[in-house]
């Protein structure tokens, strides 16, 4: 797999151009029922990240291909679960992660709007937490709220660590005012979850099935 990425890695620092589209593919299929378990995304972020912080890449290229990546893949995902219903979670490939599926589902019902936000970052549960957002009828604008603002706050999250790395030790003013919005943007993450718990504790339990 190390062998895989250093091949990409080397590739987009070669051809530059087409950073943005593989940043694309790969935030879409890291956000994809059962092929995101597949896709190495983390690293391959970090690489990117990197790159950026050497100046190699824009980085506004890069996040806007790669939010439009990762809110297509949710949507997919998403279209999935709505189109196929329940069933989909009892057929193959989904029969054999039967425990991310229970997780998945589980996480839905508690949390609602937010599981969708944060499942996102919880690796195993982030291409599984759309489709059961469809199954479980979620209104189509609200997912799509809940999709393109998680997008929005996690790829600069997982850029952000390439991009300090880059920067080096000594570019301590830069990589104080990235904490800083790293800082910032956790800050809006935690927040947003707590206050969604906080409403859902008083809403009644047949409604969470719609949220």
């Amino acid at each position: 797999m190390d062998h895989y990425i250093d091949q990409i890695g080397a590739f987009i620092q070669t051809h530059q151009e087409w950073a943005g589209p593989i940043t694309f593919l790969l935030t879409l299929g890291e956000s994809l029922l059962v092929v995101g378990l597949f896709i190495p995304a983390t690293a391959l972020l970090l690489l990117t990240g990197g790159l950026i912080g050497s100046g190699t890449l824009n980085p506004w290229s890069i996040l806007a291909w790669g939010v439009v990546g990762a809110v297509v893949g949710d949507a997919i995902s998403y279209g999935i679960g709505r189109w196929l219903g329940p069933g989909v979670l009892r057929r193959w490939p989904l029969s054999r992660q039967r425990a991310n599926v229970a997780r998945a589902r589980l996480f839905f019902w508690r949390y609602g709007f937010a599981s969708v936000v944060l499942g996102r970052f919880l690796g195993p549960l982030r291409s599984t937490v759309p489709t059961v957002a469809g199954v479980m009828r979620m209104h189509h604008l609200r997912f799509q709220a809940a999709n393109v603002l998680s997008a929005v706050l996690w790829l600069p999250l997982m850029l952000a660590p390439g991009y300090l790395t880059a920067r080096g030790l000594g570019a301590a003013k830069d990589a104080q005012q990235i904490t800083l919005v790293v800082g910032v943007i956790a800050s809006i993450v935690v927040g947003g979850w707590l206050m969604a718990m906080l409403v859902r504790k008083r809403r009644p339990v047949a409604e969470r099935h719609n949220s």
